[in-house]
């Protein structure tokens, strides 16, 4: 059974074991990682009990913009419904703004493609990234 919570109660353990799984480098960033996802508009966790499974965050301005910069689950968990649930609860607050923003890589368009997003018409995402796995 798998419980989805809006709430910032979480460990920075339980954070690292989930993006460690992941291979994300911001992992190599324990106390920026953390930080940034409290200070997240909006945290959302995938919870099996009390093992944290999966997390969504949201920064946004409040009323016309929003962006997803996480999204993961625990691999042995993939597959399973859960992205979506954290989508769904996303949605929830967020369907009404006039922009929301993502960046997906290969290997997870299709979840993306899924669940309404698609491709923001002819633009190019751009950034300055200090990790490698990308």
């Amino acid at each position: 059974m798998i419980t989805i919570s809006e709430t910032k109660e979480i460990n920075i353990e339980d954070v690292l074991i989930l993006y460690k799984a992941n291979e994300w480098s911001s992992a190599s960033k324990p106390n920026e990682l953390y930080n940034g996802l409290l200070n997240s508009e909006t945290l959302i966790t995938a919870w099996e009990e009390k093992k944290l499974v999966g997390l969504g965050n949201a920064i946004s301005d409040g009323f016309l913009t929003v962006y997803y910069p996480h999204l993961l689950v625990l691999p042995e968990y993939q597959g399973k419904g859960i992205g979506k649930l954290i989508v769904d609860k996303m949605q929830e607050k967020y369907s009404h703004f006039h922009m929301q923003m993502l960046t997906a890589d290969g290997r997870s368009v299709d979840f993306y493609k899924k669940n309404g997003f698609e491709r923001a018409g002819k633009t190019e995402p751009m950034w300055i990234y200090q990790g490698n796995e990308h």
